[in-house]
């Protein structure tokens, strides 16, 4: 979350473009990587972006699955950039995305990690403007495209599609550009759905018929019990479609199905391993886990075990629905990059009822820095749901559990390995607690998990007794 540096705001017209891969959620890890890659490149390459950041106006925020762009100069800027990337990605057809653009003000701030940021309304209804887009589409306020409409360039390429409400009861009209080659023509799901009641309507009436209009009425009525019916049926029922592990995560669901949903409680999802080598997916697996130590630690929040949260691990299930699965009301998610000693590591914490974002943040670090970083999302987590810290609290969650960072490392990957249970994972990651403990003698975590490791190797490859016997 931006933090405000000075005292003496102002504010200036940005012109942003926000942009959104989809279908990102349902994309495999290592598709999730190299989407995030190509489009890095591609939007780095194109003239409008090069020329702006040359210029020195330009920022660049990274936004969950997306990113926004924000200009200064012109409110053609961001336009032309987004026609850019939709031209250089026709050679890429497995990155979808959907753009929205719009003119306000905005207040440039720097963020935690001394970035420059932006604030304000401006960049707000920029993404209010993105989320009425499906894939394809390019879309921006009727601020910008009544100043678009001033160059008979960009007329013919802009199509109204009329208001949405935003929050407060405010609205914005919306429109569609797109050329011959470029965009998405079609209408938006979200106007074609609010459109169709209102065709059926007007047909009625036309026909004078209070018959027919009768009849439609009570056709809409019958749909909408035979909905509800279905509804109270699969609630009823349940359905395996939605089983990720029966015992771990379906049962505790029946269980807690008639009971509220705490209002602050949360699941840590696995981290995604956003590093070019694979094998790092250890570190994004720690971070996770460490996410969820740190957290259980805050009075007054309830959090998921990781044998819950880890169910959900390469799974494509809609936010909502593990909020449901978990019985929480929010969710924290986000990736691990490394390259070398440095770490960039994005959290953002998630609505699961209506899969609103309701903070995120990237932190470039390095390697020795990762508690500092847990510490961080850890009481961020906690300002953002308004739990207050208690100073004892403040000092758990500041605790390293070893000074030495390559003794972490090693029990890490130690608990990877285990974590496979197989034969070969007890082997490899009783191999990594040991070079863990050489590192750092007093690593009490590395012991504790080298125990572990010999009661469930018992019976696999080792001897019960001899097993239990190493283990004490």
């Amino acid at each position: 979350m931006a933090a405000k540096l000075k005292t003496d705001s102002h504010l200036e017209i940005a012109h942003v473009l926000f942009i959104d891969v989809v279908g990102y959620s349902k994309l495999l890890v290592n598709e999730q990587r190299e989407v995030v890659e190509q489009l890095n490149r591609t939007v780095r390459k194109t003239p409008r972006f090069r020329k702006s950041e040359g210029g020195g106006k330009l920022i660049r925020i990274p936004v969950g699955d997306g990113m926004a762009l924000v200009f200064f100069q012109t409110p053609e800027e961001p336009v032309q950039c987004a026609m850019e990337i939709a031209r250089a990605l026709k050679n890429h057809p497995q990155i979808r995305l959907r753009m929205g653009v719009h003119s306000g003000p905005v207040d440039q701030v720097k963020d935690v990690n001394d970035r420059s940021n932006v604030t304000g309304v401006g960049i707000n209804i920029a993404q209010r403007v993105m989320d009425c887009g499906d894939a394809g589409h390019i879309l921006v306020s009727k601020r910008v495209a009544d100043d678009l409409a001033q160059d008979s360039l960009w007329q013919p390429h802009l199509h109204e599609l009329g208001d949405v409400e935003l929050k407060h009861g405010q609205k914005v009209g919306i429109v569609n550009l797109y050329t011959e080659e470029l965009g998405n023509r079609e209408s938006p799901q979200k106007f074609a759905s609010a459109k169709k009641p209102e065709a059926k309507l007007e047909k009625a009436q036309s026909a004078d018929s209070k018959i027919c209009l009768r009849r439609w009425i009570i056709g809409i009525a019958i749909g909408t019990v035979l909905v509800i019916a279905a509804a109270i049926f699969y609630r009823m029922v349940g359905t395996n479609r939605w089983a990720v592990r029966p015992n771990a995560v379906e049962q505790g669901r029946r269980g807690a199905a008639s009971l509220p949903v705490p209002n602050k409680s949360i699941a840590v999802l696995p981290f995604v391993n956003m590093s070019a080598d694979k094998n790092d997916e250890y570190l994004s697996d720690g971070v996770s886990e460490e996410l969820i130590t740190a957290l259980s630690k805050i009075t007054g929040l309830q959090v998921k075990a990781r044998t819950s949260s880890f169910a959900f691990k390469g799974k494509n299930e809609d936010i909502e629905k593990i909020g449901e699965l978990l019985h929480v009301s929010h969710l924290l998610e986000g990736s691990v990059a490394r390259a070398g000693n440095k770490l960039r590591i994005t959290a953002q914490l998630i609505q699961a009822s209506d899969g609103n974002h309701l903070w995120s943040d990237t932190y470039d670090r390095e390697m020795q820095d990762i508690f500092a970083v847990r510490s961080e999302v850890a009481q961020q987590v906690a300002a953002t749901l308004k739990i207050r810290l208690l100073g004892e609290e403040k000092k758990r969650l500041d605790q390293k559990p070893t000074e030495n960072i390559e003794a972490y490392n090693l029990y890490r990957q130690g608990r990877y390995y285990a974590d496979k249970f197989s034969q070969d994972g007890f082997k490899k990651a009783i191999g990594f607690y040991q070079q863990a403990i050489e590192k750092d003698p007093r690593f009490a975590l590395a012991y504790a998990g080298m125990a572990d490791t010999y009661v469930l190797a018992a019976d696999f490859y080792i001897p019960p007794r001899e097993a239990f016997s190493k283990a004490k």
